[in-house]
């Protein structure tokens, strides 16, 4: 039922994930060759990639990968700096006090500018002014998980159950106002499915509430759940995004089961200061993406359970308004508002 491709050819990865992606083109014209005066100054130092979360997880893997890409590509040392706390409120700071020359860039899911301004009264950061939109790098699909102990084994069969037995499911989360907590919420809302919220700190204490049994269901990303599903300890049931994981080609999505246009998966990018020379950002831009579509990225991060993009800043800035409409009326239609 799982395949976790670690031997497929670069090629066909690549041909596997663009097949289908509404993310430009993959192929990189030569209009750097232009801006080549301006593109020879930068880098000309080691570029930061400051990251809202410790080490490990997903924002943080992509950050790695990235910058182990971009420093071949630069020639130049790219460093993660993990700056955690504040729900991104110290990353952001770190960033924006920075001076806007591309040196100092924040990697993060896009939580930090499509669910916080609807869920916070009050932000250190300007989600809108303070920083400019660099490229999508790419997405991890959230898995709806279920333990055992729960008699059904396909989506239509737990939506059936939950129906007939309003409030004895419980449903976990890495916390109140995570991407995990607001999918299960969205997808409740539009079913209308009655569960209990059992929030956790993090992931790290939410999965072995699900192995263990405490709880029922949780959205999770597939790297924290995968030995579980394969040693039939915990089963996948649907997918929260627009199109199906190339690495569990047969589970299938929200949005194709029951719940058209249902997209929640979380989105990791760059984000550069407000301020940053237009020169230096087309380049950064041009640069990311390509970094993140070359085959030994694409390659790495599939086997983490994360489907690379590589946009431009445009299709970003896309990307981060259309999340943040469908987060706020999810949120607003459950009426949670966080300190």
């Amino acid at each position: 039922m799982f395949h976790h491709h670690t031997t497929v050819t670069s090629v066909r990865i690549l041909r596997r994930l663009f097949g289908s992606v509404a993310f430009g083109a993959l192929v990189v014209t030569p209009a750097l060759t232009s801006s080549a005066a301006s593109a020879q100054a930068f880098p000309s130092k080691p570029v930061k990639l400051v990251v809202p979360y410790p080490a490990g997880g997903f924002p943080d893997t992509v950050a790695r990968v990235m910058a182990k890409a971009l420093t071949e590509k630069w020639n130049q040392q790219v460093v993660i700096d993990n700056r955690p706390g504040g729900n991104g409120a110290v990353a952001a700071q770190t960033v924006k006090a920075a001076p806007a020359d591309g040196y100092t860039l924040l990697v993060t899911d896009g939580s930090m500018f499509t669910i916080n301004p609807a869920l916070y009264a009050k932000l250190e950061y300007d989600a809108k002014k303070d920083f400019l939109p660099v490229s999508a790098l790419a997405k991890a699909p959230l898995f709806l998980t279920a333990h055992p102990s729960l008699p059904a084994n396909t989506f239509a069969e737990f939506v059936a159950y939950v129906k007939a037995n309003p409030g004895k499911v419980n449903y976990a989360s890495s916390g109140i106002g995570s991407t995990h907590h607001l999918s299960t919420e969205a997808m409740s809302a539009a079913l209308g499915l009655k569960m209990v919220h059992v929030p956790f700190k993090g992931m790290g204490q939410a999965v072995p509430a699900l192995v263990g049994g405490q709880v029922q269901v949780l959205f999770s990303a597939l790297p924290a759940t995968v030995g579980f599903v394969k040693d039939n300890r915990l089963k996948l049931l649907v997918q929260n995004s627009n199109k199906r994981f190339s690495g569990a080609p047969t589970i299938p999505t929200l949005a194709e089961s029951a719940i058209p246009g249902f997209d929640f998966a979380p989105t990791t990018i760059v984000m550069a200061p407000s301020g940053t020379p237009p020169a230096v950002m087309r380049q950064l831009s041009l640069d990311a993406a390509a970094a993140a579509r070359s085959a030994s990225v694409a390659e790495t991060l599939l086997n983490s359970g994360v489907e690379v993009i590589g946009s431009t800043s445009e299709e970003l800035a896309k990307v981060l308004q259309d999340e943040a409409e469908r987060f706020a009326k999810v949120i607003k239609t459950i009426n949670i508002k966080a300190d």
